[in-house]
């Protein structure tokens, strides 16, 4: 965990300095998000969620970071009470930028170092680590694939998995604008039947469908959507869904995306 734990603030500390050095940094993009929906399962029905998220690409990589800001519309959760947070930090090592020569074969187009840190109130940290590829897909923006190995903190320490991600966006023109459909799945495999089993195998489908509204309004392209984020979580938090307790989630949120 140490080495894990060092190569992700090596990558988080890279990630930072290209703010310091702009010779390095290649393109950057900075969005708040406001969501509010229902039917949310471990946690309290309703939520609202304002999220932070800043992307960007580098001389060495690339990273992606979010917050989130939850509230519970007055109720408490049992862990966290009215309001939580959590957010991860994503920084990726190109191997095609760091040897200047093109890394591609098939539909990859690159080969990375992916790393992530999730972090949180309660038995929240997780940090990851493995290969990442991008890969050239017709018709999508981006494509991206993730394969990583989960190390766990808390009472969930040992229980170290594979979990695989995929990260995509897709633009489709709808009259005057566009609709645009990103997000990310992760597919936490259960790989070990020895393992203690506090953390169980679980599959989280998260994408947003948004319709560029800015562009619309000439209010400028690429700025201000709304639309919905879809969140479908088998065994959510890793929690086996059962009778008694239900955990498998399949819900929808409003949404408004600002780009600056």
């Amino acid at each position: 965990m140490r080495t894990i734990n060092s190569l992700i603030l090596a990558g988080s500390l890279l990630a930072s300095g290209t703010t310091f050095a702009g010779d390095l940094l290649q393109w950057q993009s900075n969005s708040l998000t406001y969501l509010w929906g229902k039917n949310f399962k471990v946690n309290p029905e309703i939520q609202q969620t304002f999220t932070f998220e800043h992307a960007d690409g580098w001389k060495y990589g690339d990273n992606f970071l979010f917050v989130d800001k939850i509230f519970y519309q007055g109720k408490k959760d049992a862990g966290n009470g009215p309001n939580t947070y959590y957010g991860e930090i994503s920084p990726r090592l190109s191997l095609g930028k760091i040897l200047d020569q093109k890394i591609a074969f098939g539909p990859v187009k690159d080969v990375l170092l992916a790393m992530t840190y999730e972090f949180g109130e309660g038995d929240s940290e997780s940090y990851l680590i493995g290969p990442g590829f991008d890969l050239d897909i017709p018709g999508f923006d981006y494509f991206q694939l993730n394969f990583y190995q989960r190390t766990t903190d808390g009472s969930r320490a040992g229980d170290n998995v594979w979990q695989i991600t995929p990260v995509w966006a897709y633009t489709i023109p709808v009259g005057s604008s566009d609709v645009l459909i990103d997000g990310f799945m992760d597919w936490v495999v259960d790989n070990d039947q020895n393992r203690r089993g506090t953390y169980h195998a679980n599959l989280h489908f998260n994408p947003q469908i948004k319709y560029d509204l800015g562009k619309a309004m000439h209010l400028g392209e690429k700025q201000l959507y709304v639309g919905i984020e879809y969140d479908y979580w088998k065994n959510k938090y890793g929690i086996k869904d059962s009778d008694g307790f239900t955990t498998d989630q399949n819900t929808a949120s409003l949404l408004v995306k600002v780009h600056f």
